[in-house]
């Protein structure tokens, strides 16, 4: 997929999504980690498996798939 077609397929996120994503990474067993903060702009790493890191796509799928009308 071109980086234009990435672009038109998935919008960018919301920067109030992003909590959201974090906590499904968490969930999928990645470790999040808070690198610094300058003013309101958060520096995080996600560190983990490759199985975890399939836990967090199989997680957003499911999320993604949910808010598509059949």
């Amino acid at each position: 997929m071109s980086t234009q077609a990435a672009k038109q397929a998935f919008p960018p996120v919301a920067t109030n999504d992003v909590d959201d994503i974090l906590e499904l990474a968490r969930g999928a067993g990645l470790l999040v980690t808070l690198d610094g903060q300058i003013g309101r702009e958060k520096y995080q790493s996600v560190f983990g498996s490759v199985t975890s890191l399939m836990r967090f796509v199989d997680a957003l799928r499911d999320t993604l798939t949910a808010d598509v009308p059949a």
